[in-house]
């Protein structure tokens, strides 16, 4: 990459997500490049390899001359300080710009517009963080579908899940919850359900998709589908609720996630739930892309 010619600094942001990656660099208020992609290749425990991944991306994003003056990016399963730190001093030896690497769930709250705050992320999995008053970093969830993730899709998928089981054991009829994950699985009945979720490759992924069939269950008139939904709603505030017992500031919760904010049911159960366990906390919805958030903290580093 040569010189930028642009007049003013060309920042670049960068929202790499578990499905698919959000690049977008402005000079200014022009935006020069807005490039999607998808997530694939994105290896966060591999520092070299992610610094590699993320170089080529800005190569392939930018047109042909432009020069990044700073660069921030929210990564995905980019779980700890020490991990992100890893990921920018190699990104930054390569691109040799100011580079500042965070987790995804982070830009939600420059995205909004705010100077502190929780991000709080519910898709296919859920996590929450926020900083400290020292500006330490701090996260809460995102121990992924097979032990947390609670109130992400996964997550709910797998409580569901445990639920069918449970009335199963209860002697109960399958229900419209039950009958409905049976079909999604394609399995027969009730108990196979336990084989057809460990066979998944891919848990989250292939565990989240189904995610849609407890929505509809419980518009179908399940109990048990709109207690899942429920609990998630209370483990989602369960989240926020933690960060503040750790001092973090939660006055503004900022909400996203393709899970969360296209489910009425779940965000107003989340949003009760909030208002008993973090009385005074303001939820809002992400309205803007997380990539702003991105390109909001590129534009500090100038």
């Amino acid at each position: 990459m040569q010189d930028t010619p642009h007049s003013c600094p060309l920042v670049v942001g960068v929202d790499v997500g578990g499905t698919k990656t959000h690049l977008r660099a402005l000079a200014g208020p022009e935006t020069v490049a807005d490039h999607v992609r998808p997530s694939s290749g994105w290896r966060p425990h591999d520092p070299a390899a992610a610094a590699a991944w993320l170089t080529t991306l800005v190569h392939d994003a930018l047109p042909h001359g432009a020069r990044p003056l700073a660069l921030a990016m929210g990564g995905h399963a980019c779980e700890t300080p020490r991990q992100c730190e890893e990921i920018r001093a190699a990104l930054q030896d390569r691109l040799q710009v100011p580079v500042l690497v965070v987790g995804d769930a982070e830009l939600l709250v420059p995205a909004a517009g705010l100077e502190k705050g929780v991000g709080l992320v519910a898709g296919t999995g859920s996590v929450a963080v926020g900083r400290l008053s020292d500006g330490s970093p701090v996260q809460v969830g995102g121990w992924g579908a097979v032990l947390g993730d609670e109130g992400g899709s996964a997550g709910l998928v797998r409580e569901a899940a445990r639920a069918a089981w449970a009335a199963h054991d209860r002697g109960e009829a399958p229900d419209e919850l039950a009958l409905r994950l049976i079909a999604a699985f394609g399995v027969s009945e009730v108990p196979a359900l336990g084989a057809a979720l460990e066979s998944a490759t891919h848990v989250s992924a292939e565990w989240g998709r189904h995610a849609p069939v407890v929505f509809a269950a419980a518009e179908a008139g399940s109990p048990i589908a709109h207690e899942v939904i429920a609990d998630g709603g209370r483990a989602l505030a369960a989240l926020v609720a933690r960060l503040a017992t750790r001092g973090v500031a939660v006055d503004d919760v900022v909400v996203a996630g393709s899970t969360v904010l296209a489910q009425p049911e779940l965000y107003e159960a989340f949003t009760s739930s909030l208002a008993e366990a973090v009385p005074g906390a303001r939820p809002q919805p992400l309205r803007v892309p997380p990539v702003e958030g991105a390109v909001a903290l590129a534009r500090s580093l100038v």
